[in-house]
């Protein structure tokens, strides 16, 4: 299995309704989120993916949220815009913008990181935890 990934940020700000803490206030963060794709074979360049096919879909996902309040985008007006829930809406999001590929290529994982020590990945039911590895 081959794994490819690329790495964004952009800026928002929130709050999270129900929670009790400094978090129910509206506050900032700088996202970092990383798109993991994964597949059993490479095409007939050698690739898994372009990458720039790749960051662009996570570009595109990164421009509607970026320098927003989320609570006041959709879905977060209606869900809160936890880290958790960011990661499975950049996983279905960007997944809608990846091309086609009949050879098993996927979008394995969205990792979304809040501060430089806390993330949330969203995985897909069926696809197993990744070890941590770089290209």
């Amino acid at each position: 299995m081959f794994e490819i990934y690329v790495e964004g940020s952009f800026s928002a700000g929130h709050a999270l309704r129900g929670y009790k803490g400094k978090c129910e206030n509206p506050h900032g963060h700088n996202y970092k989120v990383r798109l993991t794709l994964a597949g059993p074979s490479l095409d007939e360049t050698g690739l898994l993916c372009d990458f720039v096919v790749l960051k662009q879909a996570m570009r595109e996902v990164m421009a509607s949220l970026d320098h927003k309040n989320l609570n006041d985008q959709a879905p977060f007006d209606q869900i809160n815009p936890s880290a958790e829930n960011l990661a499975k809406y950049f996983y279905d999001q960007a997944s809608g913008r990846l091309p086609e590929n009949g050879a098993g290529v996927r979008l394995s994982s969205v990792t979304v990181w809040e501060t430089d020590t806390t993330a949330a990945t969203y995985r897909p039911d069926g696809v197993a935890p990744r070890s941590e590895s770089s290209r």
